[in-house]
């Protein structure tokens, strides 16, 4: 994102604290991972709770992407048209190994599968997992958060290993 001529810091943080806590999502799914991401929004997990509660069926209406699934090359030229048609500030959260890395689709040899989305167009958090827990992308949402304002709303989970 361009730096502005001119910082505002109270009001730069105001708003901050307001984009990290209304996040709208573009509807976007291109595998097996865009079930959990539904089943995050569905009322169990509930991403309203975080400030994502509007998934927006146009680009220009959202700020936000979530990559989930197989990215191949003929699907690249249109996730990178549906990324530049956000309006900024703009963030993507990569959510599934597919996505991350090309998951069991990357061997020697392939020809379709994109080997990363973040080759195309940049990354803010990365949600690992084959398909990840909605849990994990509630995370990666609050990691973005945390990108966005410079602070931690919740607590950090438990590290057991």
């Amino acid at each position: 994102m361009k730096e502005p001529i001119i910082k505002l810091a109270i009001a730069e943080k105001f708003l901050n604290l307001a984009r990290a806590n209304s996040i709208w999502p573009m509807t976007f799914g291109l595998a097996c991972c865009a079930i959990e991401m539904m089943a995050g929004a569905m009322a169990r997990f509930d991403i309203a709770r975080f400030g994502a509660e509007v998934f927006r069926p146009s680009p220009r209406q959202a700020d936000l992407m979530i990559v989930n699934g197989t990215v191949t090359k003929k699907m690249a030229p249109t996730v990178v048209t549906l990324y530049e048609q956000m309006p900024s500030p703009k963030w993507v959260i990569v959510m599934g190994n597919c996505a991350i890395s090309g998951g069991p689709f990357a061997f020697k040899g392939q020809y379709n599968i994109i080997e990363g989305i973040d080759k195309l167009i940049p990354v803010d958090v990365y949600v690992p997992g084959c398909p990840p827990r909605p849990e994990g992308l509630l995370e990666g949402l609050m990691k973005l958060e945390e990108k966005i304002t410079g602070t931690r709303r919740f607590p950090v989970p438990e590290q057991r290993w």
